[in-house]
């Protein structure tokens, strides 16, 4: 449930997001997911989080990152890391899950709802603490893919569960299969 006079702010952990859309079939109009949270409540603010691959020539994620940075969004981006792991498979890691935790504890004074964008677990010990600030806290991912992409005890620790597949007409487009419009790519949290 939203009020229409309470401070929300968006925090996505981009991986995440995105991982959880391509499970359900479609790509987020971020346009279109902003317009629907101001239309909610006044938004202060809409932070993306997300790491880059920073020696590539081309980044598949870098025109969207441009494009947020430039429409309203507050971008935190760090370097993701490159490893081989043990069967000499490529493998990036980036985890954002201290900086958006931080971000949050340090807004938490100046709002009344925060969202959420993730599913992963690792975030229930920061919904308790903002919710013990009398912060509200809904969470955005999906129970309805195979498996699903929330963790059971991040949904009951929210105040709100929001399944993204029922956004899908307000803030979804199909995906796309080869584009040069911008699009988001995961990197592994862990």
């Amino acid at each position: 449930m939203f009020y229409k006079d309470e401070r929300l702010a968006l925090f996505i952990d981009g991986s995440n997001l995105y991982a959880a859309a391509k499970a359900l079939g479609f790509d987020i109009d971020y346009k279109l997911l902003r317009q629907e949270f101001m239309r909610r409540g006044k938004l202060l603010r809409a932070f993306y989080y997300t790491a880059l691959l920073e020696n590539d020539e081309y980044s598949p994620i870098r025109p969207l990152v441009d494009w947020l940075n430039y429409n309203g969004f507050t971008m935190v981006t760090k370097p993701a890391k490159e490893y081989t792991d043990s069967m000499g498979r490529r493998k990036v890691k980036g985890n954002m899950d201290i900086e958006l935790t931080v971000d949050a504890m340090e807004l938490a004074p100046r709002v009344d709802h925060i969202v959420l964008f993730s599913g992963d677990g690792d975030f229930r010990p920061l919904i308790a603490s903002l919710q013990r600030q009398g912060v509200r806290v809904s969470v955005v991912s999906t129970i309805r893919s195979q498996p699903p992409m929330i963790s059971d005890e991040l949904r009951r620790q929210a105040d709100n569960f929001i399944e993204l597949d029922d956004l899908r007409d307000v803030i979804g487009r199909p995906p796309r299969e080869a584009s040069d419009e911008p699009r988001n790519i995961a990197v592994a949290g862990k």
